[in-house]
């Protein structure tokens, strides 16, 4: 098949999935057009792969540019000159919107081009909640081809948030668990943990609803009863004040900023446990990427987390904002090396439960079935 794949490219998970399984798909034959405003920080050269930018002009007229116009535009463009078969959107604002629009044009020039949107959550659970978008994200869902959803936390807040008369298809995200490495690297282990502490790492966007502070907190709580020292990887709004929290504590000096990361996973394979403090994740694949390390999580309950940190196998989960739980919880699992390993390898199992090798073919069907439906 020739697929358009819309997303953003960004290290957000919903533009990191989305690169990954249009790569997946190109592995597998199907030739897929990419279409944004910026190379996605993913993505790889491959034959069967192709970039599109979507550039907007600067118009003195406009005060905000008009980019899901110009996106539409570019949508129709290569639906036409490549032949897409289908349209996948990954995040709703505004991607849902533009290819309905674009669909409609083609349709008045006798072609056909279905689209699947797929919902990562802040499109539906922050963003979408806004009074101002609704009408435009439920009127986008209703004429998707199909919906999909990453998580049944996500799908219930859909369905709970708008009044869709229509199905959500949930469909996790995923991770190629033979990608990542299993072991710890001994030479990074030295660099950030010289003398033989256990390593915590968080990886996130730095936004308010990551609840970075929380990570510290816990983090100065779990130093009263071991060594530990504390990665950050990423970057964001919120980067600027946790570094100045963290410099005006006495566990500075075991704390560091690592920025953002194309490959996070190098360093987290080394790590001995991944926190996740956020108020709101409609999935968590950091966590996720964490367990295909071998990594267990100690994270909060919100969302669609329970879904993929398993309590008491890949690791624990406490309410939001109980950053004492989780210094006890990180205790439980880095106490002793029996609980540790028990951990990491519950976290390698759940891991393989979300294998891009099980996700993928879901996908497959999915095209699939919305095609020949269209042709019919």
């Amino acid at each position: 098949m020739r697929i358009g794949i819309v997303c953003y490219p960004t290290f957000g998970a919903s533009g990191v999935v989305a690169t990954e399984l249009g790569m997946a798909l190109a592995e597998k034959g199907h030739t897929v057009h990419f279409i944004t405003y910026d190379r996605p920080v993913r993505l790889r050269d491959h034959p069967n792969v192709f970039y599109h930018e979507v550039r907007v002009s600067d118009y003195p007229l406009f005060d905000y540019q008009p980019y899901e116009l110009v996106l539409t535009s570019k949508l129709v463009d290569v639906a036409k000159f490549a032949g897409l078969d289908l349209l996948h959107v990954h995040y709703a604002i505004p991607h849902a919107s533009a290819a309905w629009m674009a669909q409609k044009i083609l349709e008045a020039e006798g072609v056909r081009l279905p689209f699947i949107t797929t919902l990562h959550g802040t499109d539906i659970t922050l963003v979408g909640r806004d009074p101002s978008f609704e009408p435009v994200i439920t009127f986008s869902m209703e004429r998707s081809n199909a919906v999909t959803a990453v998580s049944e936390s996500l799908k219930k807040d859909t369905l709970s948030h708008f009044p869709l008369k229509r199905e959500v298809q949930v469909i996790p995200n995923f991770v190629c668990v033979d990608q990542y490495r299993h072991e710890p690297d001994p030479k990074l282990r030295a660099r950030f943990a010289p003398n033989g502490e256990k390593l915590l790492v968080h990886v996130s966007n730095f936004r308010p609803v990551k609840r970075v502070d929380d990570v510290m907190h816990m983090f100065a709580e779990l130093r009263k009863s071991m060594p530990v020292r504390l990665l950050l990887i990423g970057d964001g709004p919120e980067r600027q004040r946790i570094e100045t929290m963290c410099r005006a504590s006495q566990n500075c000096h075991s704390i560091q900023f690592l920025g953002k990361m194309t490959r996070p996973e190098e360093v987290v394979a080394s790590c001995d446990l991944f926190v996740l403090t956020s108020e709101s994740e409609s999935f968590g694949l950091a966590a996720l990427e964490a367990m295909a390390c071998g990594v267990p999580v100690v994270s909060t309950d919100s969302g669609g987390l329970p879904e993929v940190n398993i309590h008491g196998e890949s690791g624990l989960l406490s309410p939001v904002g109980d950053f004492r739980a989780m210094a006890a919880n990180a205790l439980a699992i880095l106490g002793d090396p029996a609980s540790q390993a028990k951990y990491r390898k519950g976290a390698l199992a759940q891991a393989d439960r979300f294998d891009l090798s099980l996700v993928l073919p879901i996908y497959e069907e999915l095209y699939k079935s919305v095609v020949a439906l269209e042709t019919v």
